[in-house]
């Protein structure tokens, strides 16, 4: 509290010159003594009407830049009716290939292991990605918890698994991705919680089970997390489909 108090009065004071923070810096409590440029990364974390609270907190109409590799769809229409320019930056950085990405039915989830085991055998590393963390009478999808046992046990058998979920303590989050960051785990099972702000190079493959869960927004966000080193990397994505357009 002590801490909070004092970044409040340097900010409404003036003598706090750039000001980093979350979604906290929203609140009615934070005042800016002239707020003249707001940077917003991640935008399709934010609402809309987030991001106008924070233009709002400025008399003088700040500049802001919202900056995202997934905007959302009211943002996309704002680019096309509203008051946003847009800029396309279009390139890898130097180094990277494009992630190659594939559709596979729930009947190829052997080979899809396999494929995962034989990258862990030349040295890469592996995300699974879940829809739920544990089993769901209402919803027929894999769950981390259970996937992870599954793995560790049949398919996997031998490799170095983790897990990684919201309903685990800050503490535990943290030591896992740092045990997967230095390459002490081979295969990370997780939820979303991956989804941004995750960087591990030598993660050059990414598992999504029951991809048609999740919205291509979302698939897009996910499947960023690898091709962040020079190997080439895969995103395989496992879902049923229902429909000519679902294959499309």
């Amino acid at each position: 509290a002590a801490q909070r108090r004092k970044a409040l009065q340097r900010v409404q004071g003036g003598s706090a010159h750039l000001v980093v923070g979350t979604h906290a810096l929203i609140q009615d409590a934070v005042a800016f003594h002239k707020l003249g440029l707001a940077i917003v990364d991640e935008q399709h974390r934010f609402g809309v009407l987030q991001r106008a609270a924070l233009r709002g907190k400025s008399s003088e109409n700040p500049d802001v830049l919202v900056m995202t590799a997934t905007p959302i769809p009211r943002t996309l229409t704002m680019t096309i009716y509203g008051d946003l320019d847009l800029s396309v930056i279009d390139e890898l950085p130097p180094g990277r290939k494009p992630v190659k990405t594939h559709w596979k039915l729930p009947s190829d989830r052997e080979t899809v292991y396999r494929t995962v085991r034989g990258l862990v055998q030349e040295g890469r590393q592996a995300y699974v990605v879940c829809a739920m963390i544990s089993e769901s009478e209402k919803m027929q999808a894999q769950a981390a918890e259970d996937l992870y046992l599954r793995l560790d046990q049949n398919e996997l058998k031998g490799l170095r698994l983790g897990l990684l979920h919201g309903q685990m303590k800050t503490a535990e989050k943290e030591e896992t991705m740092l045990r997967f960051r230095q390459g002490e785990i081979d295969v990370l099972v997780s939820t979303v919680v991956i989804e941004v702000g995750v960087d591990v190079p030598n993660a050059s493959i990414m598992v999504v089970e029951d991809a048609n869960r999740f919205g291509l927004s979302q698939l897009h966000q996910l499947r960023g997390r690898v091709g962040r080193g020079s190997q080439q990397s895969f995103c395989v994505l496992i879902g049923d489909a229902k429909s000519d357009d679902a294959r499309e």
